[in-house]
């Protein structure tokens, strides 16, 4: 398979390869994907396992998971996030992290939100601050991203990709296995069920947690401002903020920004549509909170840093589209995994294996798939292009997902995950081809 985007880099050693990870642009993304990792599943996974333990029925569960569509309707306000200035804190901190200081802001006050709100008593509050914490998280994740691609050159954004996605899939895990054992800590032991203290508990402990972001955004440098072209009108304004960006991809792209725009839109999809039933998945087989936390803080841990630091090592010696490649292989092939558990029940062995198997495929796709994202973005639009091509990644998987519940009360967990699975065939095939395509950077 071929990969242009290699075709001029010159190879470099393993030595040097592994050393990029301790450099201080690498170290700052590693807290700050933290920060960006902390909030989705506390609006989608762990949320959903929440809503199970308090008896909400699957198929609301599913429709609930639509709260991530924020996610995926993020390039329409990505401009304003590019290019508007904040009112005193742009002129402080600079236009990236004054944004990424306010969004993180937004998530911490919707955390805590959720945790003062029992489903079982206003589950629509619990939503409406869900939705802020979603979209405090969208918001986030656009200006981390023009963060991260104006903070180094092309040959490194692979490194950059694969520390931001280890400290994404940390957080990942802290709000996960974390928050499952901190809401079993938190029980009473006299009681026994659903105990709606333990889940405030966790969920403000979670808000707490955000500020590990707050504080690196406070002490790491802003990237050095790109100047805009100024700007006579609104019109004006709109042209260069919204029409630009876009009209730049397909410029530098012409038709292959078809299959381009069509591979990102469901690389992820494997994944994503089987993610939001996880957690139903493990209450219905009886694992507890304890041994799923157990087992994803403990071999999630270890498998997904293998898997995000061996993707991104792979992508720099190897070629990001080869990596690509398998890891859209492997997300297809983890999910089976679960159909496989599915048919054996309880099985706290079998648990272990599954989530040790998921989160090395997850790591390994989604450095690859970051990276090869990055090299699609010309820097003048870091912002809005990212944006653009992240929400793509949700749209249609995110919408698939919010029929899960419903899929699995009318067919069951076994064929619900086989079904996922072969929703990554076409994914192959659109690797294949988009391999050929050149990629255009920056002019």
């Amino acid at each position: 398979m071929s990969d242009h985007s290699t075709a001029t880099s010159p190879r470099r050693s393993w030595l040097d390869t592994w050393r990029v990870y301790t450099e201080p642009a690498s170290l700052r993304m590693l807290a700050l994907g933290f920060s960006a990792g902390l909030p989705l599943l506390l609006v989608l996974g762990t949320l959903s396992f929440w809503l199970r333990e308090a008896g909400v029925d699957r198929t609301t569960i599913g429709y609930l998971s639509w709260v991530g569509l924020a996610y995926a309707f993020k390039w329409v306000w990505s401009p304003l996030v590019d290019r508007l200035p904040l009112p005193l804190l742009t002129r402080r901190l600079g236009r990236r992290r004054s944004w990424l200081l306010l969004a993180q802001l937004l998530v911490m006050a919707g955390l805590v939100g959720m945790a003062l709100h029992d489903p079982r008593q206003d589950l629509t509050a619990l939503v409406w601050c869900a939705l802020a914490v979603a979209l405090g998280s969208a918001t986030q994740d656009i200006a981390l991203d023009a963060y991260r691609i104006e903070s180094a050159d092309a040959e490194h954004q692979a490194a950059l990709a694969a520390t931001y996605q280890t400290g994404y899939r940390l957080a990942m895990i802290w709000a996960g296995a974390g928050v499952l054992w901190l809401a079993a800590r938190a029980q009473d032991p006299g009681l026994s069920g659903y105990q709606v203290s333990a889940w405030r508990s966790a969920y403000l402990v979670m808000a707490a947690s955000m500020l590990l972001g707050l504080l690196t955004v406070l002490l790491s440098p802003e990237p050095a401002p790109r100047p805009l072209p100024p700007a006579r009108n609104l019109g004006q304004w709109l042209q260069g903020a919204l029409v630009e960006p876009f009209a730049d991809f397909i410029r530098r792209y012409r038709w292959q920004a078809a299959l381009v725009l069509a591979l990102i839109a469901v690389y992820r999809i494997a994944d994503v549509v089987m993610g939001i039933m996880a957690n139903p998945f493990y209450v219905d087989m009886g694992f507890t909170k304890e041994e799923v936390a157990a087992v994803t803080k403990v071999y999630g841990v270890f498998m997904t840093l293998a898997g995000a630091f061996i993707g991104g090592a792979m992508a720099m010696r190897w070629g990001v589209m080869r990596v690509l490649m398998l890891g859209a292989l492997l997300s297809a092939a983890s999910n089976l995994l679960f159909a496989w558990l599915g048919m054996r029940g309880h099985d706290l062995m079998g648990l272990i294996f599954v989530v040790s198997a998921d989160n090395l495929a997850g790591g390994i796709a989604s450095a690859a798939f970051i990276a090869y994202l990055s090299s699609l973005t010309n820097v003048q639009y870091s912002a809005t292009q990212y944006a653009l091509f992240s929400s793509m990644m949700l749209l249609l998987p995110k919408w698939l997902a919010g029929f899960s519940g419903r899929f699995v009360d009318a067919y069951g967990y076994t064929e619900f995950f086989i079904g996922t699975a072969l929703l990554g065939l076409p994914v192959l095939l659109l690797v294949a081809l988009a391999s050929k395509v050149k990629t255009v950077g920056s002019p």
